[in-house]
């Protein structure tokens, strides 16, 4: 096993999970079986459940390195075979107190390794003052000098800027940083996070690991690097635009909603439309709001009604719901595009038995644990009482409980599908039965019939809600289904789609294909729902 440890100094956000994502994407292109594993550098019983404005100072070392190996031995992207490589992103910043046990646990680790199979690459800012427009390397140093001094030795510096970096500037680097020149990469602000990998790939990087890591491969990537660099291209010459509204919680900091950013987006440029993504935090559109700020409330509710689709994310707590409530009852009833994931998902239930099954007092435990109709109630067998360690978690099987679905035909008319779960509530299965006579049906649930997975309402454009998390899956050239048809109706293509067999041709314009591979893989090696073969 061959591991690739990528760090970050100077500022977070710096770029960690691009690069490993990239470096991870260019070793599958050369024929490699990769995995990868983000460490946010937090350890608890269930560090999900903090608020993303919540961080803790962690512990302990010898269970890092323990779970790692672990992880990384598990196959992936439907191989049955262990990885070959694992790209381990670890989160936040050198010098980070929270993070110092992590630090402490790769250090080790990479003598446990050995050598030839350990290697780091620390991600850093190269900043411009726009009062000089000179290139600083001095951000660069310090950080280097700090990981240095906590045992770990860069192999790679992958230099960020707002520019592309001039040879004086990463020669001076390399000199004092103890690198060689080749040895530091450098990546500036680009059109697209989609031209990263090509520009490691120009900068030698598969010949590096070829050589550092001993790898069994060519000094070049294969086809899929390609097809990648055509991808980038399209991308960057977009005309048409869609607009979705996310309306959520956590819109202040947008990374709470990366995964879900980035599976609009693959599924946008599935259809040649550029992303328009529009956040909305769910408390401006709620009457609170009006009262006390009239302008937020009317501009929050000003950008729902301009959006094409609108997507309810996961999220827990009862702060914001009254917001997403309406947003779902502006959805339904003007036929506006809609998903619901997770929570987004649950409300919508509870939306439609308060307004259409004249249930005025649906809820769900979570909210109201003493509450009439519980809509939505906790899993006793994943919440003992505690916050830590109660989770639904990891890939759950889907069973399609009728042909008359618009996501079973979106996933390739197969009778299951296979997702990634992380909840601790559900629709309470013994009030569906309340619904027998409506528009919303449970259209998917768990193998056991007993967990209601997917709803549908009839009688409008794209009314979707999952448990799961199909964000999770999503990948630029295999979009995930129920964002590809969300994106499909909100453009008013979804009716087309369907009828040429929900299949993407190469160009990304509708054709027949193959069925749904749930497989992650981008290596092309069979069809897909969207393999963008692009010519």
């Amino acid at each position: 096993m061959k591991y690739i440890l990528v760090t970050g100094g100077v500022i977070s956000g710096i770029g960690k999970g691009i690069i490993a994502s990239s470096i991870g994407m260019i070793l599958k292109s050369c024929g490699l079986r990769v995995t990868a594993i983000k460490i946010d550098p937090y350890i608890n019983i269930d560090a999900g459940t903090f608020s993303p404005y919540e961080h803790v100072v962690p512990h302990i070392t010898d269970a890092v390195q323990e779970w790692v190996m672990n992880q990384a031995m598990v196959p992936v992207d439907g191989h049955k075979e262990e990885p070959q490589i694992c790209v381990i992103e670890l989160g936040g910043t050198i010098g980070d107190i929270e993070g110092m046990p992590f630090v402490e646990a790769f250090r080790q680790f990479q003598f446990k390794a050995k050598k030839d199979n350990f290697c780091n690459i620390h991600v850093s800012l190269v900043p411009q003052p726009s009062a000089t427009g000179e290139q600083k390397t001095k951000p660069t140093q310090n950080s280097v000098r700090a990981l240095r001094g906590l045992g770990l030795s860069p192999d790679l510096i992958v230099c960020r800027s707002s520019t592309p970096i001039e040879m004086a500037v990463k020669e001076k680097i390399s000199m004092f940083c103890h690198v060689n020149p080749e040895q530091v990469i450098c990546i500036h602000d680009v059109s697209s996070t989609y031209r990263v990998p090509v520009l490691l790939e120009e900068q030698g990087i598969v010949k590096y690991f070829k050589e550092r890591l001993d790898l069994p491969i060519g000094d070049s990537a294969s086809n899929l690097l390609f097809k990648w660099r055509n991808m980038a291209d399209r991308y960057e010459r977009l005309q048409k635009t869609c607009s979705i509204a996310l309306v959520g919680k956590y819109t202040k900091l947008r990374d709470c909603y990366a995964s879900v950013f980035k599976a609009l987006e693959h599924s946008a440029l599935a259809i040649n439309h550029k992303l328009n993504l529009m956040y909305i935090d769910s408390i401006d559109l709620e009457h609170s709001t009006e009262a006390e700020d009239p302008v937020k409330f009317h501009e929050a509710w000003q950008k729902l009604c301009k959006a094409d689709g609108v997507l309810v994310p996961g999220g827990f707590g009862i702060r914001g719901t009254l917001g997403k409530l309406q947003a779902i009852s502006w959805a339904r009833t003007k036929k506006i595009p809609f998903l619901g994931v997770c929570l987004g998902m649950q409300l919508a239930v509870i939306e439609f038995a308060r307004n259409c099954l004249n249930l005025k007092d649906a809820d769900s435990t979570e909210f109201e644990p003493n509450a009439r109709f519980p809509m939505v109630i906790d899993m006793p067998e994943h919440n003992p009482g505690n916050m830590g360690g109660t989770m639904r978690l990891g890939i759950r099987r889907t069973v399609f409980k009728t042909e008359n679905s618009i996501l079973r035909k979106l996933y390739g008319d197969v009778p299951f599908i296979e997702e990634r779960h992380r909840h601790r509530y559900e629709v309470n299965p013994s009030l569906i039965n309340q619904f027998e006579q409506s528009d919303l049906s449970f259209v998917g649930q768990d193998v056991d019939g007993e967990r209601m997975e997917i709803i549908e309402l009839a009688n409008h454009p794209y009314f979707v809600g999952v448990q799961f998390h199909p964000e999770f899956s999503s990948r630029p050239m295999k979009p995930s289904p129920p964002y590809l048809g969300l994106l499909l109706a909100a453009t008013g293509n979804l009716n087309a789609f369907v009828q040429q067999g929900c299949k993407l041709s190469s160009r990304g314009s509708l054709r027949r294909n193959d069925r749904y591979s749930d497989a992650s893989d981008d290596s092309f090696s069979e069809p897909r729902i969207a393999e963008l073969e692009i010519s």
